[in-house]
């Protein structure tokens, strides 16, 4: 049983680029940091890609990152794999509010 998954992208600002991977990303940061109701993940299409940009809670950023980046570079992982379901390439980006 094969399923196609299509991904519109388009200007409009509520439009999700990447669904799985940002859900994935969502949950996944969202279980790591002490306030998950601060997350916010915001997909803006760059370069034939995906940019998710991920913005946390004053004082989770670190949390997030994780000694010598490697909670970050998981979380990269995890959600690069995801996002071949939605059938985009995906950057991760942390940004620092």
């Amino acid at each position: 049983m094969s399923e196609s998954h299509e991904v519109e992208v388009d200007d409009h600002a509520n439009e999700v680029f990447a669904p799985t991977a940002t859900a994935v990303l969502t949950h996944v940061v969202s279980s790591i940091v002490d306030d998950a109701g601060a997350v916010s993940v915001e997909g803006v299409p760059s370069r034939g890609r995906v940019k998710l940009q991920v913005k946390v809670g004053p004082g989770d950023l670190g949390r997030v990152i994780g000694r010598r980046g490697r909670t970050a570079q998981s979380i990269r992982t995890v959600v690069r794999a995801a996002a071949t379901r939605d059938g985009v390439e995906v950057d991760v980006d942390f940004v620092d509010d």
